[in-house]
């Protein structure tokens, strides 16, 4: 599988950036190992590790994803708890300090952390799905499309290939999001991974664990649309209009700082597009037999909105630190990283005799 996207990576538009890297033919060299084409294209960019598109490059995205959303969901678990038990018993959770304050009165310190592992292990896997298949999905859909239309409808090849990464995501993390789940509002249910997990498949069966599969996929799937595309704009925006200098003349520390100020403005309109499904999500677990539809009509649409000032400041955060944990993965590991997107010239070429530019 990874030596066809490989294949498909060498012609990938994003790689310099929207420029096909395969067109046109250099003359053969003595000793060249492909004598029909320059190895220019194939070889790992100087500077960088390894090749944009190998095995090695997906494998290491994969990795940043893991660190990205494994390490922050779990470092946020007392927000999302309180989250979660503010959505399903808003009568005695109020609001987040409140929240935080009346956990720590009832239960110490220590109650703060419940979750800590499924979340940790669910949302790790999460993050393998959700970033190692967007990069091989954006490379996949973009050689579909070609370098003009890449860039012409490059915000809908971005919500294409987040959609299809996120959908194969979610079936990682739903049994782990379910334990989650219950363990956080269900007194008594379990305090750990070890009790609850085999709690809910002796009762419930596989059932139990993936029946939040599809409110998942609506919270999820949105989420990251417009996690992975208004990240992309934005910093294709800061970049054209904040930032006084191009990309490639700012240091490492600096980009870094534009990734993070990026994947705070996703985040928060992250937050507003998937908190309807995500209180669905936290009432279909804490209600054992209850279906999506049941749910939903139980929280009316004031309870699907109940909680969304504490996911703003949770998912902002959230999403900042993993675009900023990500990015640093790549610049550790000197991955390929191609500056924000520029209008192929053949494009230009074509407005401009058209009189539209």
């Amino acid at each position: 599988m990874f030596s066809s996207f490989r294949e498909v990576a060498k012609c990938n538009p994003f790689f310099s950036p929207f420029q096909a890297q395969c067109e046109g033919r250099a003359p053969a060299k003595d000793g060249a190992l492909v004598p029909t084409r320059s190895l220019g294209a194939a070889a790992a960019a100087e500077g960088d590790s390894c090749e944009f598109g190998s095995a090695k490059y997906y494998a290491l995205c994969g990795f940043g994803g893991i660190l990205s959303c494994g390490l922050t969901h779990t470092a946020i678990v007392p927000l999302d708890l309180v989250k979660c038990r503010i959505q399903v018993d808003p009568g005695k959770y109020r609001n987040l300090i409140y929240g935080l304050r009346l956990t720590f009165t009832e239960e110490g310190a220590r109650a703060l952390a419940k979750g800590w592992a499924p979340t940790f292990i669910g949302y790790s896997l999460q993050g393998l799905g959700k970033f190692g298949f967007y990069e091989i999905f954006k490379v996949f859909y973009g050689n579909l499309l070609g370098e003009e239309y890449s860039y012409t409808y490059r915000t809908s090849l971005y919500l294409a290939a987040s959609a299809s990464a996120e959908f194969f995501a979610d079936i990682l993390l739903a049994p782990w999001e379910a334990t989650k789940v219950r363990i956080q509002t269900m007194p008594g249910f379990a305090n750990t991974l070890r009790e609850g997990f085999p709690k809910i498949y002796n009762a419930e069966g596989i059932n139990g664990l993936y029946k939040g599969l599809p409110p998942l996929w609506m919270r999820q799937i949105p989420y990251t649309m417009m996690k992975f595309a208004c990240f992309e704009r934005t910093v294709e925006a800061l970049y054209k209009h904040v930032v006084p200098k191009p990309r490639a003349d700012c240091n490492k520390g600096e980009q870094l700082v534009v990734t993070f100020v990026a994947g705070y403005i996703a985040g928060v309109f992250c937050a507003i597009v998937s908190h309807p499904a995500d209180s669905v999500v936290s009432k279909l677990n804490n209600d054992k037999g209850s279906t999506a539809i049941e749910a939903a009509k139980a929280l009316g649409m004031k309870g699907l909105w109940r909680g969304l000032g504490a996911r703003i400041i949770m998912i902002g955060t959230l999403t900042a630190l993993q675009w900023f944990i990500y990015d640093s993965v790549k610049v550790v590991f000197r991955l390929p990283r191609p500056p924000p997107p520029e209008m192929p010239e053949s494009l230009r070429k074509k407005l401009e005799a058209a009189g539209k530019l």
